[in-house]
């Protein structure tokens, strides 16, 4: 059964509902972002290559954009790709590790 629409929500086990089902999805969204660091760390020409503080900031910047656009805090978000970023160079660095 799929949650109804947070407008919808009377009661709080319909939040949580609508709340476990997205965060299912934002994990398995996270598995096709780390799925690319696999590819980039098989398609990247050394492991030095692999932390790019260029990049780290326009993928930040990115969705610090897109967060305000959509009425988000852009620093909340700003900091919560920080991390994501971290997680996935040192995702990424272990993959290439193993190649």
């Amino acid at each position: 059964m799929r949650p109804i629409p947070p407008t919808d929500c009377t009661d709080m086990s319909q939040v949580r509902a609508g709340v476990d089902a997205l965060d299912l999805e934002l994990v398995a969204l996270l598995r096709r972002r780390f799925d690319y660091m696999d590819a980039a760390a098989r398609v990247k020409p050394s492991r030095a290559s692999v932390r790019d503080e260029d990049r780290k900031r326009q993928v930040i910047a990115n969705a610090r954009a897109a967060a305000e656009a959509a009425g988000l805090p852009g620093p909340v978000i700003a900091d919560l790709w920080d991390r994501l970023v971290e997680a996935s160079i040192a995702y990424e660095l272990a993959a290439f590790d193993r190649r």
